[in-house]
């Protein structure tokens, strides 16, 4: 399962709204940085046959099942720290961060 904030729930209803058109956001993983894999989100507008759909605080967070092993129990928050804002993700999976906070390991 996938889970949202309320402060990030509130984020991504506000972009989807600006954008005019979309399900949801679509979470995954990539392989990059120092650590060796990524959070990649973007905004779906079609879901593939494939995909999991979780609902949290009515936003649609789709996963598909590849990067849904690393991600399994993810909370994606929303914050701004100072001058700084964006999404944050506490990951159980997760055994190590890099250093920058750009990429982590399982």
């Amino acid at each position: 399962m996938i889970t949202l904030t309320e402060s990030a729930a509130t984020r991504v209803n506000k972009f989807i709204t600006n954008r005019g058109k979309g399900l949801g956001l679509r979470l995954g993983v990539k392989t990059n940085g120092c650590s060796g894999m990524a959070y990649v989100m973007e905004f779906v507008d079609d879901l593939q046959a494939e995909d999991t759909v979780f609902e949290s605080l009515g936003v649609k967070v789709i996963v598909d099942p590849k990067a849904l092993v690393y991600l399994d129990g993810t909370e994606v928050d929303y914050a701004r720290e100072g001058l700084n804002e964006g999404f944050k993700f506490t990951n159980p999976n997760e055994k190590a961060r890099c250093g920058c906070g750009e990429s982590f390991t399982v």
